[in-house]
């Protein structure tokens, strides 16, 4: 990874990342998991965006706190905290005397104009998160193998215009849990360089009908899910990663054609932070509450769709 993705990692707000790890805070404070503690010793700054106890001495920054807490290494620590907050990261690394290259669109076109999907691929789609084979479709989601034997799942992200922009590559055999394999883990998302996956499923847009309600979700099996589930949906990769552009393409909706805007957050700390940021950007979104038990639209989906 280069230095400015490295960066968007370290900027990551210190308590959302101890939250996405399990930490109860509250009022910048929490146990300290690093020693037998009983009095929340461990305090976070928002200014400085870092983490201290004050009897063990543990500090250091979002990386750090994945680091040693996780026990991982520095490459895989950042790989959890970009799978965790939707952050991409390339492949490689370009060499530090040539600027990136600009994603290539045409090397990727060809892969879905024919949708092949692997048992893996079918069985997370259908089985699992029980989508409607006619999204799978509209999405043009396809599947591959690796030289290793990891199935990967296709997913291109298109403009308004229909024309190829990126591609998020999702590994079928992730788990949180799972082993590393020849000294590293395998990531859960992989994208082609210079991949832009910012709002997802912008091909929608151009459906929208005066006054019609558009839902946000927070990732793209939300969004396939609410998609199955008859509604017009798109999906972003965070509230920090939106481009001020593509705020302001949503707001636009909303006072050309009325569009309003629906939201289902997660059922999390989190993502609820997440509706608030985004209701600052669309004053005009609406947020609708999950039942308790579910942690997601997703979620929710597959509860309403499961005997």
């Amino acid at each position: 990874m280069d230095k400015f993705e490295l960066q968007k990692l370290r900027d990551l707000p210190i308590e959302g990342v101890a939250e996405r790890l399990g930490f109860q805070v509250k009022m910048h404070k929490c146990l300290c998991p690093f020693h037998d503690d009983h009095h929340a010793s461990m305090s976070f700054s928002v200014r400085r965006n870092s983490f201290r106890c004050f009897v063990c001495g543990t500090s250091g920054g979002s990386i750090d706190l994945v680091m040693k807490y996780l026990r991982k290494d520095f490459i895989n620590a950042c790989r959890w905290l970009a799978d965790e907050h939707n952050v991409i990261l390339t492949e490689y690394k370009p060499k530090e005397d040539r600027p990136p290259k600009p994603f290539d669109a045409k090397r990727y076109e060809r892969l879905f104009e024919h949708q092949l999907l692997n048992e893996e691929a079918k069985k997370f789609l259908f089985d699992e998160r029980k989508i409607d084979p006619r999204v799978v479709r509209w999405c043009r989601l396809t599947s591959w193998k690796d030289k290793q034997g990891v199935p990967w799942l296709q997913t291109p992200y298109y403009d308004r215009e229909g024309k190829l922009i990126g591609i998020q590559n999702r590994n079928l055999n992730w788990s949180k849990d799972q082993e590393p394999q020849g000294g590293h883990e395998v990531p859960r998302f992989r994208f082609p360089q210079g991949s832009e996956c910012g709002i997802y499923n912008q091909p929608v847009l151009n459906l929208l009908k005066p006054g019609e309600t558009l839902y946000i979700t927070e990732g793209c099996s939300d969004c396939w899910a609410m998609l199955s589930a008859g509604h017009k949906a798109i999906a972003i990769p965070s509230a920090t990663l939106l481009k001020h552009k593509d705020a302001e393409l949503l707001e636009t909706l909303n006072l050309k054609l009325g569009t309003k805007f629906g939201m289902y957050p997660d059922n999390d700390v989190p993502g609820e932070r997440l509706f608030i940021q985004l209701k600052e950007m669309l004053p005009s979104l609406v947020r609708h509450q999950l039942p308790p038990g579910c942690k997601d639209y997703s979620d929710y989906y597959q509860s309403l769709h499961t005997p």
